[in-house]
């Protein structure tokens, strides 16, 4: 490294940006704002940054030819504000350690510091490329997302997401499959002995989703887990329902394709089954890859992760490690500490630069 990093200097502007994006509301699909800003900031840093949407992300110095790529990742937008805030959420707080404010946690700090990282380090002599994407839409899997902007980088052969795993590298992920399922029966007075009832053919299916058990287990995610979270049926007390709707919510581990749960679903199950979406899959790196390596020994003891981020839709390897904790995503006075933001800014560059 030619120039010595300010570690303390980098947490401190990390968290002045941070202050100024929790300032600026960006639930998923509303980010352009927020994206504005942060293009505006990155401009004024000398960093280049271009733009797809309210995806915005800047490219490192040009390395040696061969050298790969290496992306690091945070998203921009926020959930809407959870019920029991007894702060206003889009105004910072400081409280001793704490930073208070929505997305502070998920994923505020990971994003501002790995740009601290990326600005510090993007010109320097490296043994790969360096790419910064901050992306719009992750709370949402939204098209207009991560998805959008990756096919403008340069090709990715690793990534860095900066999700709030208290800094311990989260190697695999469960992906995301939402099943609309529907029993069909026939309509009949309830009052006779006619009709089918569509809600007693749900029951069937609905108790095979509750026990079946799928026969590869992964070391880091478990069990695939399929769990029914709405249903709907019935339009008055005397009639027999013909048609019984539920929802299942699927959580495949990285043994499974969503293609082939999906066909083993409807395999076992009578009703009618229609997946959302399948774009969303599990994934996993190899723990004895050398970057994983390193940020174990720098971070902790690498993990799997049951929360679903952009590596859902990232086609090459990835992994997860970024300040905060997951719990605190999503809930009510939402923080990330002083302590962690310095924390990721001396382990990114310990990781990146040693």
């Amino acid at each position: 490294m030619k120039s010595v990093l300010d570690f303390q200097n980098m947490a401190r502007e990390a968290e002045e940006v941070l202050q100024r994006l929790i300032a600026i509301p960006a639930t998923s699909r509303h980010e352009q704002e927020r994206a504005d800003w942060l293009e505006l900031y990155l401009r004024e840093q000398g960093a280049e940054p271009q733009r797809e949407g309210n995806n915005v992300w800047c490219v490192g110095r040009e390395q040696a030819a061969g050298c790969p790529t290496l992306l690091l990742n945070a998203h921009i937008d926020t959930v809407k504000p959870a019920a029991g805030w007894q702060r206003d959420p889009f105004r910072p707080q400081w409280e001793d350690d704490r930073l208070y404010g929505l997305g502070s946690n998920d994923c505020g700090g990971g994003l501002c510091s790995l740009m601290q990282v990326f600005l510090a380090l993007r010109q320097e002599s490296l043994p790969y490329r360096l790419v910064f994407l901050a992306s719009a839409e992750e709370e949402v899997s939204g098209k207009d997302g991560i998805e959008r902007a990756l096919p403008l980088l340069p090709a990715i052969d690793l990534a860095i997401v900066g999700e709030p795993t208290g800094m311990r590298p989260a190697i695999a992920e469960k992906g995301l499959m939402v099943l609309d399922c529907t029993a069909l029966g026939k309509a009949g007075h309830a009052a006779r002995n006619e009709g089918v009832n569509a809600i007693y053919g749900a029951l069937q299916d609905i108790d095979w989703f509750r026990h079946y058990a799928f026969e590869k287990e992964s070391d880091l995610l478990g069990p695939v887990k399929m769990t029914v979270t709405m249903i709907e049926a019935g339009s008055q007390h005397n009639v027999v329902p013909d048609r019984c709707r539920f929802v299942v919510d699927v959580r495949p581990n990285e043994c499974y394709s969503n293609a082939e749960v999906l066909e083993t679903v409807r395999r076992h199950v009578r009703c009618e089954v229609k997946p959302r979406s399948t774009r969303l899959s599990s994934s996993r790196i190899d723990p004895a890859h050398p970057l994983v390596a390193k940020a174990s020994a720098l971070g902790g003891a690498p993990f799997g992760s049951p929360t679903l981020s952009d590596q859902a839709l990232m086609p090459f390897p990835s992994f997860k490690m970024g300040p905060g904790e997951s719990a605190r995503s999503h809930t009510a006075d939402e923080f990330i500490c002083h302590s962690e933001i310095l924390k990721a800014v001396e382990i990114y560059c310990a990781l990146l630069t040693e």
